[in-house]
């Protein structure tokens, strides 16, 4: 079956034609091509692991299982939406959008020697689609037909609506081996590593305590330019803990080398003892390019006594953020005000003629609110004293039928509003405390309910839970993935994204608008439209976020001149230095 595209095949993609590299280009700008290959690097993660499977809703799957299995295309780390051949040699996409077709390079093995084929990728799309964890439904749910007409040759066709951004989801879908499955039941955890085609595979696995990659000296794709430079490390070791304090003083001690630290008090008061004063660990604040997403608590919807906006502003009025940043952060964070936060997708000016004209379009289906300024959530002098804002929850609560009756708050049949703050992490407790006193005060009946992870998990996949915190960071290009985040669709899908439990069809259409935007003008008005109609309807309140990352290492590396806009890069574009790194074991300075 031959090809039905008369446009000419391309060496990557860009949905909004923005391809930085040309056809034959060497290396990305941000590796260093002549970085030596050897020794290890040993990281951390927090919690624990049942699964070596991270395509399903079920089990609690381990780090870094990226490393194994390569994709059809790679996206590029300095663009916002810019993706070049990997398993594929080449992308073809129709001049209408509607059928995209690969083409396979034939030397492309899984890590078993066999040939890495376009039944393969069918098999992928059609497991993921009908196994896998939601969020892959959602993104490929466009597709209408994928077919191998040859062994190299993979036709994607989509559905009638046209859309630019539709052929990403399928070039970053991870490829499995149909044969490796035979058998095997997919939508299961367990400890068995997929056969894949990526640069590493798993060595050694001790369960929920660590994993161990080592790279693969007979990986096909080592040479390709999308990877020359990168996937130094012979082996990446990542062990788990249960708690935060206890990982830093394991990184202290050397049990493992890098760290991004998350925990504002830490960064501020925790890096100090021998190793830094020697120069033995160094530490540095990075440039972060990559938009925040969002980072909230979410208020269930699916349970009635959140479904009245004034009831969800009400409860977001008890959160102080700016004592919270003065007292617990060190005034480390910004306060979250957008779900593309950190982007140029978040609406943080006055909605333009051509956002105007979309959100026109929905009036009076959406809040007044969008039409007016930017969503910016209440401040406060952060001294503690938030009475006035108090007083305003008091009054929406009362419209909402909620009033205060010996002390608690009640309904009409006077029944109390019991709010439970869901949660694993012991550090969360010092942060959520104060926003409870804050709705005690107002006559919640409100608590902290900590669990362990495996708990935790099962309850917010099956939606068991008034408020939990989360954090979703984004692609650049965020476009069927926002699907999964906030569309009626996945509002009850078991292991869904969407924790509120948003059904609102008016969001639904502008997740449309972003996916179909012919041109990046269309759907950067689009996402506006979109981001204030979420930020307006107080699905969630919103946290916070800073402008840099935080990062800290035992000084054994050595690290390309030119970082990645869009990622740190320490898995993939770091090396081990051997002068240093002897330096480092001899407890000296490099």
């Amino acid at each position: 079956m031959a090809s039905p595209l008369a446009a000419a095949p391309q060496h990557g993609f860009s949905p909004f034609g923005d391809l930085k590299y040309p056809a034959g280009f060497s290396h990305f700008d941000y590796v260093n091509p002549d970085a030596p290959k050897g020794g290890v690097l040993r990281l951390s993660s927090l919690g624990t692991f049942d699964s070596l499977n991270p395509f399903i809703v079920r089990g609690l799957p381990v780090t870094l299982t990226g490393l194994t299995q390569d994709t059809l295309l790679a996206q590029s780390a300095d663009e916002p939406d810019s993706f070049y051949g990997l398993l594929a040699d080449s992308i073809d996409v129709a001049p209408d959008f509607m059928t995209v077709t690969f083409r396979l390079r034939p030397e492309a093995r899984f890590a078993d020697g066999s040939p890495v084929t376009a039944a393969d990728v069918v098999f992928t799309a059609r497991t993921l689609e009908r196994d896998g964890d939601p969020v892959w439904a959602q993104r490929l749910a466009d597709i209408a037909a994928i077919e191998a007409p040859d062994a190299l040759t993979v036709v994607v066709r989509f559905k009638a609506a046209t859309s630019q951004t539709l052929p990403i989801g399928i070039a970053t879908m991870p490829v499995l081996s149909a044969a490796w499955w035979q058998g095997r039941t997919f939508d299961q955890p367990g400890l068995d590593a997929p056969l894949g085609s990526g640069p590493y595979r798993v060595a050694a696995v001790e369960a929920g305590r660590a994993i161990t990659y080592e790279r693969r000296a007979d990986y096909w794709g080592a040479d390709l330019p999308v990877n020359r430079g990168r996937f130094n490390f012979d082996r990446i070791r990542v062990d788990y803990y249960r708690d935060r304090d206890v990982d830093f003083e394991a990184f202290k001690a050397g049990a493992y080398d890098f760290r991004e630290e998350f925990t504002a008090r830490i960064w501020a008061t925790g890096y100090a003892g021998p190793a830094f004063d020697k120069g033995l660990i160094r530490r540095d604040t990075v440039a972060d390019e990559r938009p925040s997403g969002i980072q909230a608590y979410f208020m269930n919807l699916r349970r009635e006594k959140f479904a009245d906006v004034r009831v969800r502003r009400a409860i977001g009025l008890a959160f102080d953020f700016e004592w919270s940043n003065k007292a617990l952060f060190f005034g480390a964070y910004a306060r979250m005000a957008s779900i593309f936060e950190n982007s140029p997708l978040a609406a943080h000016d006055w909605p333009s003629p051509a956002e105007l004209a979309i959100l026109e379009m929905y009036r009076g289906q959406i809040p007044d609110t969008v039409f007016g300024g930017p969503y910016m959530p209440a401040r406060t002098d952060g001294s503690g004293n938030i009475r006035d804002r108090l007083l305003l929850a008091r009054d929406l609560l009362a419209e909402a039928g909620w009033t205060v009756r010996d002390r608690k708050l009640v309904n009409a049949r006077g029944e109390p509003f019991e709010i439970e703050f869901l949660n694993f992490e012991p550090a969360f407790a010092r942060i959520m405390q104060p926003f409870i006193q804050n709705l005690e005060r107002l006559g919640f009946t409100a608590r902290y309910r900590e669990i362990d992870i495996t708990s935790y998990q099962t309850r917010v996949q099956d939606f068991d839970f008034d408020v939990i915190s989360a954090r979703f960071a984004l692609s650049p290009t965020p476009t069927t993935e926002l699907r999964g985040l906030w569309a009626s669709a996945a509002a009850d899908a078991v292991g869904s994204l969407n924790l509120a439990g948003i059904r609102n069809p008016v969001v639904d259409d502008l997740i449309e608008r972003m996916v179909s935007a012919d041109n990046r003008r269309d759907y950067v008005n689009a996402a506006h439209a979109l981001d204030r109609v979420v930020m307006w309807n107080e699905y969630l309140i919103p946290q916070w976020f800073k402008g840099g990352r935080t990062i800290a290492w035992w000084d054994r590396f050595g690290r390309p001149a030119k970082a990645p806009l869009h990622d740190i890069g320490h898995v993939d574009t770091w090396w081990l230095d051997p002068g240093r790194a002897a330096a480092i074991d001899a407890g000296r300075a490099p």
